[in-house]
């Protein structure tokens, strides 16, 4: 080997970049964040105020407030039972499909479609398309619609898709939002707080919450059947009967509206194990339709 070669091996590596220029490196990247940091700054102070405007320009019950009412009147948080697939209805209800229907940008609804018990064996197997032609087959199409909290799923509301209803049928009705909101168990331990009963009215008000069954019912000219238990707590039983004779003096044919109360037992979920419940609709449909 040369003795040249055998010096530019014995040669350590060429060095890297001398501290000097590191530390030029790193005080460079400080200087230019220090730059930045009255822009950062600037920046942070235009969003502070804007979400400060955005707090002080409602006041606090409507930042909390409204929020809370929503969640306690829809209840729609509280999804029980629970472990429940809601897209495999026909597990628990036969001849039930699921499927879903948008009925606005950003709005869609889930269904149940059962057909009636005489086309149960018809269909078996069959796919949601044979269920959409089937609402066309000339059978009476009942629509129910649940209550608040929970979901379809509820054993309560299983046991009533089977009653042959042919009218509208209220089950423990209250005349309109605020009376319901005001004698809801959960709200009437706040009631005697100063101030409680107006901020809810304001917040019902400003949200636009109102369902005004003791209004709708005067339009209405379908029969009517008004079922209520003697022992309701969560909709008093009272408010049942006054919605029943505001639709009486404005129904021309008082037969077509009926209430009937059941005996204690039954408080708000449990009409559905009243032996009478079935009897009561069909024979209230006999005299309407015989």
């Amino acid at each position: 080997m040369d003795p040249q070669d055998c010096q530019a091996a014995a040669s350590p590596e060429p060095p890297g970049p001398p501290a000097c220029s590191c530390v030029a490196a790193w005080w460079d990247m400080v200087d230019r964040n220090l730059r930045y940091f009255p822009h950062s700054c600037s920046m942070l102070r235009r969003k502070i105020a804007a979400l400060y405007d955005s707090f002080t320009s409602k006041s606090l019950k409507e930042h909390v407030f409204l929020p809370l009412i929503d969640m306690l009147i829809y209840f729609n948080f509280f999804k029980a039972p629970f472990l429940v697939d809601l897209k495999k209805p026909e597990l628990k209800i036969p001849h039930t499909v699921n499927f879903y229907l948008r009925v606005e940008p950003g709005v869609m609804l889930g269904i149940w479609h059962t057909v009636p018990s005489c086309r149960g064996e018809d269909a078996k197997g069959k796919d949601c398309c044979w269920y959409e032609a089937a609402l066309r087959d000339g059978n009476p199409i009942i629509v129910y619609l649940h209550g608040s909290a929970e979901h379809r799923a509820a054993s309560h509301r299983l046991k009533l898709v089977k009653c042959p209803v042919d009218a509208i049928v209220l089950e423990a009705p209250f005349t309109n939002m605020w009376v319901a909101s005001i004698n809801y168990p959960l709200l009437k331990i706040y009631r005697n707080i100063p101030g409680f009963l107006r901020t809810l009215m304001d917040a019902l008000r400003k949200d636009k919450i109102v369902f005004p069954n003791d209004e709708n019912v005067k339009f209405l000219s379908s029969p009517l059947l008004i079922l209520h238990g003697e022992d309701d707590r969560t909709v008093p039983l009272e408010y049942g009967k006054k919605l029943y004779e505001i639709a009486r003096n404005a129904y021309r044919n008082k037969e077509r509206v009926k209430m009937v109360i059941f005996p204690p037992g039954f408080q708000h979920n449990l009409l559905c194990k009243s032996p009478t419940l079935l009897i009561t609709v069909r024979d209230f449909l006999s005299k309407q339709w015989s």
